[in-house]
């Protein structure tokens, strides 16, 4: 099996068990600390963003002078041990400290998005972003499903076993790639000029802006959308809500087979406006309360989000280079993740003093800023004439 097709079946183990309880956090504080103040839920989030901010960056930094899988095999084996101690915990502050620092260290291996771009030819990088994008999707859907019946049948702290098994698992197939297909990290013998970590070029800082209004948008109705279903749905179950929840995952996988199937000879760059137009009306009706009016504003969202996504990291990695593909993409990581780390706390405080629904319509105003603001910072690549060798899901 190709090293390649290997980082991606252990990407699609590290999202279903990262994600298993996404859906249910304002759940999981209520049943377990008998905490049900959305706004921790919100700060719990934010504080996971900001952890993940500080650590991709400093891995990022960390792995320029060491072996990728030497590092990930001891960061993982650390994660999966402190991931395996919250169990026992059951005081809210030890919580958030042991789960803090698990996440900081499960941050090394978001470097393995930008090696397998390493691994790739330029025109084939469209392809990847696509199905690492589904494995995203269908990890979601796996995790949302396993994460539901565990609240719903199970202890919810057993989530966090399942959890440490995805990073030994990790940790084993790392251990595998390095000592037995003695797979090396790649370097680039072209110049990298050793700048600031801040010291971001204009067009890889525009994507990161951008992301992370669209980031910030999106994730203003997911902390609470599994709690907002069951509000207005027939159906007392967590399996239920973490279908509704992962729902856009299932169009993201079918959203997949379209772009390859149809391909498309536009841009990335031309593909973004009307994807956030649709998104904007799934979000409208997502918003509207009514169970089959909110099925088809999920969908209809969750084409929109797949192509969003796919087609803005096709832009990151086609204004970088190989060489600073790590470091670029953990630039506009860092500047997503602080778009998700304010719409965390927002989406705490709006539910808290507004309602569930008022998170919908922050969230079209939000995607109406991303668009504005994609319009004026890419006028140029808009309006570009296509050629054969630009990236687009043709290639897909």
């Amino acid at each position: 099996m190709k090293v390649k097709t290997i980082l991606m079946l252990i990407t699609l183990v590290a999202v279903v068990s990262d994600t298993m309880l996404h859906p249910f956090y304002p759940q999981f504080f209520g049943e377990r600390f008998e905490i049900f103040d959305p706004s921790h839920v919100g700060y719990y989030l934010a504080a996971c963003c900001l952890t993940v901010m500080i650590a991709f960056p400093f891995w990022a930094k960390v792995q320029k002078n060491a072996d990728l899988f030497s590092l990930l095999i001891y960061t993982q084996l650390i994660a999966g041990l402190l991931c395996v101690s919250i169990y026992w915990v059951d005081h809210i502050a030890l919580f958030w400290g042991i789960a803090l620092l698990m996440i900081f260290f499960k941050g090394s291996y978001l470097l393995i998005y930008p090696y397998i771009m390493q691994l790739d030819e330029e025109d084939e990088h469209t392809s990847s972003i696509s199905i690492l994008s589904v494995i995203v999707h269908l990890g979601a859907i796996l995790g949302a499903f396993i994460g539901g019946a565990i609240v719903d049948f199970i202890d919810t702290y057993v989530v966090f076993f399942i959890m440490a098994a995805g990073d030994f698992l990790q940790l084993g197939v790392c251990f595998y790639l390095k000592y037995k297909r003695n797979v090396k990290s790649i370097v680039h013998e072209e110049a990298s000029t050793q700048q600031g970590f801040f010291h971001i070029k204009k067009p890889i800082f525009m994507v990161g802006a951008i992301t992370m209004m669209l980031y910030f948008s999106t994730f203003l109705i997911r902390p609470f959308f599994s709690v907002y279903w069951e509000s207005i749905s027939e159906f007392d179950s967590k399996v239920v809500s973490g279908f509704m929840y992962s729902l856009p995952a299932f169009v993201g996988l079918v959203a997949l087979w379209y772009n390859h199937k149809f391909k498309s000879k536009r841009s990335s760059f031309k593909q973004i406006i009307p994807a956030i137009a649709l998104g904007i009306v799934g979000i409208a009706l997502q918003g509207s309360m009514i169970e089959g009016v909110v099925i088809l504003g999920r969908l209809i969202y969750g084409w929109a989000i797949f192509q969003l996504y796919v087609q803005f990291d096709v832009i990151a990695f086609t204004l970088s280079t190989p060489s600073e593909y790590a470091t670029d993409y953990s630039r506009i990581h860092l500047m997503q993740n602080f778009g998700v780390l304010v719409s965390s706390m927002i989406a705490g405080y709006t539910v808290d003093y507004f309602s569930i629904q008022m998170t919908f319509w922050m969230s079209i105003s939000g995607f109406l800023v991303t668009g504005s603001i994609f319009l004026l910072g890419f006028n140029e690549y808009i309006n570009k004439k296509e050629s054969k060798t630009e990236l687009t899901t043709a290639n897909a």
